[in-house]
């Protein structure tokens, strides 16, 4: 809890209570249902929480962007950033129903009514958002074949409307897969330690 308070000393206290009952929460949940590995879980902070809130350093959603968190997993990026935009609507989801379920008792747990957590496949959903978001479910290529056209046009925030994407490594060769204008974010830029060295977010513009 220490760290994302170093990284975002302006929480209110009530985001300091949610952020601070992470930990039990995720606990109690991976015993039942296995969403986060044995080895991470003592970094939930770290390479969960701190690397979605990554997308929080490269832009602040103003109140009312509506975003979807593709292949959620356990929650991630979607409930940090949450938690952080509490005026900010945020839909996350994934095909495996268990961690949906996860997702909707963390959220409920917390008490984030700007969450909506179902179990769906991404390219099937109907409806359009200012951001999407994900932690590398897929090569950039594919990803960004489903989303093009669950992207709204008109946007309102300082970047443009699109794809925020966590991912990892040297991105090189999957970047020049996709026709789209994009730029690089470093998270060593914004975070200390060894495992942010290679992560990024990259920025899709719509």
């Amino acid at each position: 809890m220490e760290l994302i308070n170093s990284y975002f000393p302006n929480l209110t206290d009530e985001q300091k209570r949610q952020f601070a009952a992470l930990d039990g929460l995720y606990r109690d949940w991976n015993a039942k249902i296995n969403v986060i590995s044995r080895q991470d879980i003592d970094a939930l902070y770290e390479k969960h929480v701190l690397h979605s809130l990554g997308i929080a350093k490269v832009i602040q959603f103003k109140p009312g962007t509506e975003i979807l968190d593709v292949g959620t997993g356990g929650g991630f990026p979607g409930i940090p950033l949450a938690i952080l935009f509490p005026l900010v609507q945020f839909h996350l989801v994934d095909s495996i129903g268990k961690k949906i379920t996860v997702v909707q008792g963390v959220a409920e747990a917390l008490g984030l009514t700007n969450v909506r957590a179902e179990q769906v496949r991404a390219e099937s959903i109907g409806q359009s958002y200012d951001f999407v978001v994900s932690r590398a479910v897929t090569r950039l290529q594919p990803f960004m074949s489903w989303m093009r056209y669950k992207i709204t046009k008109r946007g309102n925030n300082d970047l443009p409307n699109g794809v925020l994407y966590l991912k990892g490594g040297d991105l090189t060769e999957e970047l020049a897969e996709i026709p789209d204008k994009y730029t690089i974010y470093n998270l060593s830029d914004y975070f200390e330690g060894e495992f942010f060295e290679t992560k990024k977010v990259v920025h899709v513009k719509k």
